[in-house]
C-alpha cells in the first residue's frame, strides 16, 4: 500500500477546535473540500452537540438511542455481513449506507479512545480518484458510471453504480467492498483499476482522543487498518442543515440527464 502516514491535523484541512460556533466554517470546508476536521470532542455529549449543529441526524440500525453509533469491537457480532466495522479487522474503502436509495450526506467520526496499535484512518478524495481514473483508465471509469453495474445490500441488492453523474456536471461516489457488494460482469474486470487508484491516493491519518473528521459521504471514501486493544469511536450520520451540492465538480462534460 502506498499510503503515507500523517496525523489528521497535518493534512490539508483546517481543524476546528471543539467545533462549536463554527458551523459556517465547517460548511465552507465541506463545500470546497468535502472534509473538515475537529478536535476537543472528548465526550459523547460534545460529539452529539457538534453533530446536531451541522446535520439532521439519521439513525443507523446499530446506533444508540441518541443516534450516535459506538464503534468498538463487538466480538462475534462483527462477523455478520455488513458489520465488519464493529470488529478489529481492516475495512476497505467505502461510503456509508450505500445500500440505501438515498444515503446520508454526512458522516462524522470522532475518536474517544485510540487503539494501542493500528486503527489508522485511510481517506480517499473521490474527486482525485475520478481524475486519476480518467487519466489512467478512462474506459474503466465509463463502466463505473453505467447504471446497474453495482449492487449493494441484502438479497438482490440496491442497483447502483460507483460514480453517478448529476446535473451541473457534478459527480458523486458510492462504494462498498464487503460481502454485501456485488458487481456486474461488465464492471468486474475493471475493479483492479479502481483498487490500484484508491491505494495510490489514500492518506493514512491518526486520530487521538477527541479528534475526528466530518466528510461529505457523496465525495470521500474512508477505510481503516486493523487494530489491537480497545479502540472506541463515535459515529454520526445525517444530512447537512445547510444544503451543499452533491459530490464534486467533474472534469468531463456530458449532456444533462
Amino acid at each position: 500500500m502506498t499510503t503515507r502516514s500523517l496525523t489528521l491535523f497535518e493534512a490539508h484541512v483546517t481543524p476546528l477546535v471543539g467545533g462549536f460556533g463554527r458551523t459556517s466554517a465547517v460548511m465552507e470546508l465541506l463545500r470546497a473540500r468535502g472534509v473538515a476536521t475537529v478536535e476537543g470532542l472528548d465526550t459523547r455529549a460534545k460529539v452529539l452537540a457538534f453533530a446536531q449543529q451541522v446535520m439532521t441526524l439519521v439513525p443507523h440500525p446499530d446506533s444508540d438511542p441518541d443516534a450516535l453509533t459506538t464503534i468498538r469491537d463487538r466480538g462475534a457480532a462483527s462477523r455478520r455481513p455488513g458489520l465488519a466495522g464493529l470488529g478489529t479487522g481492516e475495512l476497505l474503502a467505502h461510503t456509508e449506507r450505500s445500500s440505501l436509495p438515498r444515503p446520508p450526506r454526512l458522516m462524522l467520526l470522532v475518536c474517544q479512545q485510540p487503539a494501542a496499535f493500528g486503527g489508522d484512518v485511510l481517506l480517499t478524495d473521490g474527486r482525485a480518484l475520478h481524475a486519476l481514473l480518467m487519466e489512467r483508465a478512462p474506459r474503466a471509469l465509463e463502466v463505473m458510471a453505467a447504471p446497474g453495474t453495482a449492487f449493494y445490500g441484502d438479497g438482490g441488492g440496491h442497483p447502483s453504480r460507483i460514480f453517478t453523474r448529476h446535473r451541473g456536471e457534478r459527480v458523486s461516489i458510492r462504494l462498498r467492498q464487503d460481502a454485501l457488494a456485488a458487481f456486474s460482469p461488465l464492471l468486474t474486470p475493471h475493479l483492479p483499476h479502481l483498487r490500484t487508484a484508491i491505494e495510490a491516493l489514500q492518506q493514512r491519518v491518526t486520530l487521538d482522543a477527541g479528534q475526528g473528521y466530518l466528510i461529505d459521504n457523496s465525495r470521500w471514501l474512508h477505510a481503516r487498518t486493523g487494530f489491537s486493544d480497545d479502540r472506541v469511536c463515535l459515529r454520526a450520520l445525517g444530512d447537512p442543515r445547510t444544503p451543499i451540492p452533491p459530490g464534486f465538480p467533474s472534469q468531463i462534460h456530458w449532456p444533462a440527464p
